[in-house]
């Protein structure tokens, strides 16, 4: 695979799988009570946390697979059967409701910081994108440049995150609670398509 068909690839999936526009309703419940300065500083730690949370997982993935003894072929149809799961409660709308149910309670139990949970994990950096950075981690096959691009890809999606959470506010605006429901749609089906090619990628190389 060329880097740079990687490189879009990885950063493509991983939009799909946060879906950072997502976090622009939930971050301003959060913000509620915060001066501004504390808001960005929030913001900023949950990215950053985010941030590396899946480059450890892009990083030191694989190497703890081969280690419990699971093939690439097996993680690409389990991780490609998780995505598709993701990807039928985002078409389903069934996804938004329960993130922010689960942000709700988390918030009401860590007012003061909520950059590490539930900010960073699991909205930003859920199982769903850590599955995703493995199934990426697992194509580069070792390759130093194809991980770096990987790790750049990371770094893209962490930096949206962060800018949909300090631009909050005039998102949710521009997009309208139908604007975000028909972009959840829309990206879930194109998870789910992308999903269904792990799947088949993993029984392919299974069967070789």
């Amino acid at each position: 695979m060329r880097p740079l068909d990687y490189f879009l690839t990885s950063l493509v999936t991983l939009l799909l799988v946060v879906e950072p526009f997502g976090l622009a309703q939930i971050f301003i419940g959060a913000r509620a009570s915060m001066p501004a300065a504390e808001q960005r500083g929030v913001a900023s730690r949950a990215a950053t946390i985010a941030f590396g949370i899946l480059a450890g997982a892009a990083l030191f993935g694989e190497p703890l697979l081969r280690a419990l003894g699971i093939t690439l072929a097996a993680f690409r149809i389990a991780g490609g059967l998780l995505l598709f799961s993701i990807a039928s409660q985002m078409v389903l709308g069934v996804r938004v409701a329960r993130e922010a149910r689960a942000a709700q309670i988390a918030l009401d139990a860590h007012p003061d910081d909520p950059a590490a949970f539930p900010l960073a994990i699991p909205l930003m950096a859920g199982p769903g994108a850590i599955a995703a950075t493995l199934l990426l981690s697992g194509r580069a096959q070792g390759a130093p440049l194809l991980l770096a691009l990987l790790v750049a890809a990371i770094a893209a999606v962490a930096a949206v995150c962060l800018f949909v959470c300090l631009m909050a506010p005039r998102i949710e605006r521009a997009l309208g609670a139908s604007g975000g429901v028909v972009l959840a749609k829309l990206l879930g089906v194109l998870l789910a398509a992308l999903a269904v090619q792990y799947v088949i990628d993993g029984v392919r190389a299974a069967l070789a």
